[in-house]
């Protein structure tokens, strides 16, 4: 009785052992997950600079960039051993408010305004516009 008994927990016991080791095993192949990047489509960076940067870096200055746009850090032009610029993020490329206006000739809906007369002579090139 007592062997059957310790044949049973010796069972219990390997099984689990092995469940333990693949749960073990699964969560190191886990790959984490990457950083999401929600940004919207607009999403810009602009260089950030300390006072003592390069001057590729201050020409730069007030510039924004579309993220996927953006040059890469450091710059082909710096002159400095170790770069420190960084990226400051944007959820916009545009700086300043918008600039549409409802006063100007396109409108608060923003079409493209007034038509001019049309100024050209002959109509298309089928043979059928030019049987009038």
């Amino acid at each position: 009785m007592q062997e059957l008994l310790l044949g049973v927990l010796l069972v219990l016991a390997i099984a689990w052992l092995v469940v333990r080791i693949r749960r073990n095993k699964a969560e190191l192949n886990a790959k984490p997950e990457p950083k999401s990047n929600n940004h919207g489509a607009f999403h810009a960076v602009a260089i950030k600079y300390s006072e003592n940067a390069c001057d590729a870096a201050k020409a730069m200055t007030g510039r924004r960039f579309l993220s996927n746009a953006a040059p890469r850090l450091p710059l082909p032009d710096c002159d400095f051993l170790q770069c420190r610029c960084q990226f400051a993020h944007y959820e916009d490329r545009r700086s300043g408010r918008d600039r549409r206006s409802p006063f100007s000739p396109a409108g608060a809906n923003n079409t493209s305004g007034s038509f001019k007369k049309e100024r050209r002579q002959r109509t298309g090139r089928r043979s059928t516009d030019l049987k009038s």
